[in-house]
């Protein structure tokens, strides 16, 4: 095995730094605007040091070979999004809107993980240039897990990726480069027009500009970051904003080739898509199961965060609970309602949809439709091949045999997933966390969805967990938005071996 080249992997390093604080510099025009002097300087600050350090790794590797073999990949890939949390913590500690180090890094990894898990206790008084840069890494944690999973992780062979890649737009599949780089420009530029057309929206029906843009970024990279401590809860007397995010969450959580697809006219691709069809029914599905909970229980105050409705108004009953079956489904996190207040077979499904996750190529997070539609039917061939033990019975997705490596594959990931959720809650549990918040934890910050059970609910944070379990969440989260074996084949021996 060769060795590693760390001269690439610093230069990749230097550039997302690089990258990374000219968001920051952004982050710092709107603190002149809303913030003052102060606030723009503190930001520009954390701005500058990011770019200096970047530029500075990328001068000092300018000597680097360029090609990027599997294993600097995993390296690139994992401790991209370290170095990105590590710098972005320094417009929370140079503003001093979060002074304590664990918390700043916390805050930055839910943020670019996107799973919108939050200590702060008091939103609304951070400075909007730091809420601005906070939602701003929702958004950055977006753009690059689309291009992750479409581009990078099939390179490396990660979670049965593979499955959609080949429907990646672009040129032909041999030619690699080329087609990451047609297939990022194009999302890229979806995911973009998606965030301006929603804030415009949102701005049409009522909420600030200042609002509508950092919800816009929230949802698009299914985030769920807000700007009001209610989160989506503050605009339950305006249901035109709520169904305005309800339509881009339910986009988010598709597969963006999908919308490259719809725009390019070939609405056929879309319907005919096997994953698209469970995804929508899922969420239309469980939505509709949902809303009969709550209207059955029409003595019970639809929310307990803020502007009180009755569960027998049949509109806000199907909007809160549509709008909670999508925030759970798609990982994004917004809170309009206290969905754990509802009846408790409710609060088992929310439960179970925290593992359910979007479609693949999307920004949500979770186990991914794609790969429960796999597992589901090689569950039934198995069936079929012990009554026909010499029968060749593949197993297909959208018309096409899927091979067994992939199967395989999306197996182990599953098995995987589950252990790393219960090793996960054990260690929550060791620090003292209940059982139930514990679980609700485990399996929120290893989905990317952000509000848990228990202690951690949707009308609470996570500023209560101990300092080692922030760490220990901080964790899941990476793994999880980086479909754990990326994250996991690092810590084993034969990784590291250059022989």
């Amino acid at each position: 095995m060769p060795r590693l080249n760390y001269k690439i992997i610093f230069h990749l390093m230097g550039v997302l730094l690089l990258f990374n604080g000219g968001f920051m510099m952004i982050a710092a025009v709107f603190g002149f605007f809303y913030d003052g002097y102060d606030v723009t300087m503190q930001i520009s600050a954390a701005g500058l040091l990011t770019m200096f350090v970047g530029a500075l790794m990328m001068f000092l590797t300018r000597d680097r070979e360029k090609e990027i073999q599997r294993r600097e990949g995993y390296i690139v890939v994992t401790f991209g999004w370290i170095f990105m949390s590590l710098s972005g913590c320094l417009p929370y500690l140079f503003t001093h809107s979060i002074p304590l180090f664990t918390n700043a890094f916390f805050e930055t990894i839910s943020g670019y993980t996107t799973t919108g898990a939050t200590i702060l206790n008091d939103i609304e008084v951070v400075p909007n240039g730091v809420l601005f840069w906070r939602s701003t890494t929702h958004w950055i944690g977006g753009m690059g897990i689309i291009v992750l999973a479409i581009a990078i992780l099939p390179m490396l062979g990660i979670g049965g990726m593979q499955l959609f890649a080949a429907e990646a737009p672009g040129p032909s599949a041999d030619k690699l480069h080329p087609r990451i780089t047609d297939t990022a420009k194009r999302l890229w530029l979806i995911y973009f027009g998606y965030t301006v057309i929603e804030t415009i929206f949102l701005k049409i029906a009522g909420m600030s500009f200042f609002d509508a843009i950092n919800h816009a970024m929230s949802t698009l990279s299914t985030g769920g970051f807000s700007t009001k401590n209610a989160s989506m809860a503050y605009w339950n007397d305006q249901p035109a904003i709520q169904y305005i995010v309800m339509l881009f969450m339910f986009l988010a959580g598709t597969n963006f080739i999908l919308s490259y697809f719809a725009f390019k006219g070939k609405l056929k691709r879309v319907w005919e898509d096997e994953e698209f069809k469970l995804y929508t029914t899922f969420v239309f599905g469980f939505a509709i199961l949902t809303s009969i909970f709550i209207i059955w229980q029409a003595d019970v105050s639809i929310s307990s965060i803020s502007h009180p409705m009755v569960y027998g108004e049949y509109e806000s009953a199907i909007r809160h609970g549509l709008f909670q079956v999508l925030t759970v489904m798609t990982t994004t996190g917004f809170v309009t309602a206290d969905y754990t207040m509802w009846a408790p077979f409710v609060t088992v499904i929310f439960f179970g949809l925290m593992f359910l996750g979007g479609s693949a190529g999307s920004t949500a997070g979770g186990i991914k439709i794609v790969r429960h539609l796999i597992i589901i039917r090689n569950g039934v061939l198995e069936f079929k091949r012990t009554l026909h033990p010499n029968a060749i019975l593949p197993v297909r997705y959208n018309g096409r045999a899927v091979p067994k490596e992939i199967v395989f594959n999306i197996l182990a990931f599953f098995i995987l997933y589950l252990l790393a959720w219960i090793i996960g809650a054990c260690g929550l549990g060791f620090m003292g966390l209940d059982f139930e918040t514990a679980l609700g934890t485990a399996a929120s910050a290893l989905g990317n969805v952000g509000p848990a059970f228990g202690n951690l609910g949707p009308v609470n944070n996570y500023d209560s967990l101990p300092l080692l379990g922030k760490w220990w969440c901080s964790f899941l989260m990476l793994i999880g938005r980086l479909e754990l074996f990326t994250v996991l084949i690092l810590f084993t021996p034969f990784f590291w071996r250059n022989r």
